[in-house]
């Protein structure tokens, strides 16, 4: 399984971003995928996940309104929308794929990850 995360840059607060990851060797469409981050020094935070046939998403309630997740099961990738970066977005943006989960919301619950791409956000 490879998920292949990119669209990751330097920004100024208030601007927009949006990631892809793309995946390959996986029953994508059969998929949630979720997107986490991880700031310098921290732990995985949790920003959205969207089910297998993109029907359902959720989001962390520090990304609500300003972040959107989707996902195009014919290309095999899903992306995240980024409105409004505010500077405490700055975190390195993972993609990761698992095929059920009591908590989508737990990093740990992800067998599948991409690499991580760089947003930074200045203010």
């Amino acid at each position: 399984v490879q998920l292949q995360a990119s669209g990751g840059g330097l920004v100024q607060a208030g601007e927009s971003l949006s990631l892809s990851c793309a995946a390959s060797e996986l029953a994508f469409s059969r998929y949630t995928m979720g997107w986490f981050r991880q700031a310098p020094g921290k732990e995985y935070e949790y920003v959205a996940h969207i089910s297998p046939s993109g029907s359902r998403a959720a989001y962390a309630d520090s990304v609500k309104g300003r972040f959107t997740i989707s996902r195009d099961n014919v290309k095999n990738t899903v992306y995240l929308e980024m409105n409004r970066l505010k500077p405490e977005d700055t975190a390195v943006y993972y993609c990761a794929a698992t095929w059920t989960s009591p908590d989508y919301y737990q990093s740990d619950q992800y067998p599948y990850w991409g690499q991580g791409t760089q947003v930074t956000v200045s203010s």
